[in-house]
């Protein structure tokens, strides 16, 4: 009868303390979810020119981050990755204008000698 007793005692005080860290956890998760409300993330793929990165910080006022994820390009490994974080109306003028301006950039930097303009 003892040792039920003290299996029950086990189980009530496995973690003593901790609801008071939960609680605080709770509260600043539940304040970076209230000010990541509303934002999202614009992905830099590899290879995007900095100027154009420096351009679309600069023109459409967005914060960059980075987040680790695993990219399957050459290794498996997680590496960070740049993200541009904005509101969605902003991060998708953003998208489209990464992608010209991109083309813009390497149309200027490489001329093939065997395409004719």
């Amino acid at each position: 009868m003892a040792k039920k007793r003290s299996e029950k005692t086990d189980e009530e005080n496995q973690f003593i303390g901790d609801e008071y860290a939960e609680e605080d956890v709770s509260k600043e998760q539940d304040t970076v979810e209230n000010e990541m409300e509303g934002l999202y993330d614009l992905m830099v793929p590899p290879g995007i020119p900095e100027s154009v990165i420096v351009e679309l910080v600069e023109e459409f006022d967005l914060e960059p981050v980075s987040r680790t994820a695993n990219v399957d390009i050459v290794e498996v490994d997680p590496r960070e990755i740049l993200m541009l974080r904005g509101d969605l109306e902003t991060v998708n003028e953003a998208h489209d204008y990464m992608i010209q301006r991109t083309h813009e950039v390497l149309k200027e930097a490489f001329k093939s000698p065997w395409v004719k303009d």
